[in-house]
């Protein structure tokens, strides 16, 4: 395909990433079974009005749509005043954010993917990938900041500080939705639509029989990689948190300097892959996290040993693991 890059695109690319970031900075601050489970449903009607009305639209509906979920939970009342209907209320907020989510990740890359040449896909998609990463980061900074501000007793109160977090992504939307008014169709999608090329039933031509095949491997890979993201970035707070029992903050710093350091790998990766092919690259994540994961999670335990914290070796741990998250995902969105 040649390469389309609009004036604009650096704008376009940094606002993408705004977008991940908001979503995952909403996601990390209450994670629940809800948003795991809608969201490849999300992913699936997402993708189909992607593909009917265009990536532009779908883009400011997800980012809307996990916005309004997400800062309505931080208004939502207590158990003590509305009795389980709030339970009903989470619930139901969490699934709008797990379905917003499904669609504002793919959404995006496929927008960014859609102006490039193959030739440097991996790269451009690989600063998008560092976006979820960063929005673990940012979640992590404001719910520490406010611990620390507001003192336990009143970050965990009912009406607490906790919903803070929830209400600040207000302003990371605004800020997101200020961008993207400089948002335009892909050439790609306007050139379909030019030639009155729409699919009338984008998910039958997804799964027809000549497609199952292809189908039925990203959906491998897809697993494969998700094992890798939650065990090098989400179990790492927690192993630190649960196993290990250290406190709030300095988990945070390790896990939030860790993640920094590594976030980079997944544009170098990216970049790799566009020479060397995106297979061998993610392959070599798989196997590399297979082997050493455990002896890592070993070391990482005895470099935080209660009184005995070794920052800069369990943060260069952490960044290890992140980087096998770069090994397999910088190449994906490719």
């Amino acid at each position: 395909m040649p390469e389309q890059v609009p004036k604009n695109f650096r704008t376009v690319v940094v606002t993408g990433s705004l977008g991940n970031i908001i979503e995952w900075y909403d996601f990390y601050i209450l994670r629940s079974l809800a948003v795991s489970v809608f969201r490849p449903l999300g992913a699936l009607l997402f993708g189909w009005l992607g593909d009917r009305v265009g990536r532009k639209y779908t883009f400011l509906i997800t980012l809307m749509g996990m916005a309004i979920g997400t800062e309505a939970i931080g208004l939502v009342p207590t158990f003590d005043q509305i009795g389980f209907a709030a339970a009903v209320i989470l619930l139901a907020l969490r699934m709008v954010q797990g379905l917003c989510l499904g669609g504002q990740y793919g959404g995006a890359i496929t927008y960014v993917a859609e102006h490039v040449s193959d030739e440097k896909r991996g790269y451009y998609t690989g600063w998008l990938q560092t976006s979820p990463t960063l929005g673990i980061v940012l979640s992590l900074l404001i719910i520490i900041a406010c611990r620390k501000y507001f003192g336990s007793d009143t970050f965990n109160a009912d009406w607490g500080a906790w919903r803070i977090p929830f209400l600040f992504s207000f302003v990371l939307t605004l800020i997101a939705g200020y961008m993207r008014r400089y948002f335009q169709e892909s050439p790609i999608f306007q050139e379909i639509k030019a030639k009155q090329g729409m699919t009338k039933n984008p998910w039958k031509e997804a799964f027809l029989s000549a497609n199952m095949k292809l189908v039925l491997i990203a959906t491998i890979v897809v697993l494969g990689e998700g094992v890798v993201w939650y065990s090098s970035q989400f179990w790492a707070l927690y192993y630190l948190q649960t196993v290990v029992k250290m406190d709030v903050l300095s988990s945070g710093i390790i896990v939030g300097v860790g993640l920094l350091i590594g976030a980079p790998t997944l544009i170098l990766f990216g970049r790799l892959s566009d020479s060397i092919g995106r297979k061998p690259v993610i392959l070599a994540g798989f196997l590399l996290a297979a082997v050493t994961y455990y002896p890592l999670y070993l070391w990482l335990g005895s470099a935080t040993q209660p009184g005995a914290v070794n920052y800069p070796l369990a943060i260069i741990i952490v960044a290890i693991l992140v980087s096998y998250v770069g090994m397999v995902y910088g190449p994906i969105g490719a």
